[in-house]
């Protein structure tokens, strides 16, 4: 049940990290960061493995989008 929840919550992420790559709105990344973080707790909550690995994913490509477009941009 947690990894269901747990990749569900990554799809909303990847949702609104794609609507993050688009120019002058990288700032929605530092929303997605956090909750990208507790989908990796539900994750690990979980005997299975792929929410998890999907919400960690999520979360270094937000973090690599942040760092290249300066925290705002």
């Amino acid at each position: 049940m947690f990894n269901i929840a747990s990749i569900l919550v990554g799809l909303l992420v990847l949702v609104l990290t794609l609507v993050g790559f688009i120019p002058l709105l990288g700032w929605l990344n530092w929303l997605t960061i956090p909750i990208g973080i507790v989908g990796i707790a539900l994750g690990a909550l979980s005997s299975s493995k792929a929410g998890r690995n999907l919400n960690i994913i999520l979360v270094i490509i937000c973090a690599i989008r942040l760092f290249v477009g300066g925290g705002l941009l």
